[in-house]
């Protein structure tokens, strides 16, 4: 069974989002590293770019595919883990530990429309 941690927001394209006032550390679960495999690359967006809840901001590749990450909030790029642009099997080792980008959000209400930690586990086992 993957790990989910309390407290935190996920998507059912398996993204969670960390709230810390109103920033949302955005990243891939644990679901969705064991299914990637070895991840091999991490593509980001850029600092100040807009991404809105339910499209695509970048993509995780791996040596068995290629997954495109769906944003769970919408808001502006405050920050990326450029640490993943060296080492993205980071997110193989620890995907909670690791976020991919850091958003200021513009509608928090949309976390609302997100899974808490215990749907996301009964999602999961579907």
């Amino acid at each position: 069974m993957a790990k989910v941690i309390e407290g935190l927001y996920y998507s059912e394209s398996h993204e969670y989002v960390r709230v810390e006032g109103n920033i949302g550390y955005i990243g891939i679960t644990d679901y969705a590293q064991h299914a990637l495999g070895n991840v091999v690359y991490v593509d980001m967006p850029e600092v100040d770019d807009e991404v809105t809840a339910g499209e695509e901001f970048g993509a995780v590749e791996s040596v068995k595919a290629a997954s495109d990450l769906n944003s769970p909030v919408s808001g502006t790029v405050v920050e990326i883990n450029e640490v993943l642009d060296d080492t993205p099997e980071l997110l193989n080792q620890d995907a909670f530990e690791n976020w991919i980008i850091k958003v200021e959000m513009t509608d928090p209400s949309e976390l609302d429309s997100l899974m808490d930690a215990a749907a996301y586990g009964e999602f999961c086992k579907d």
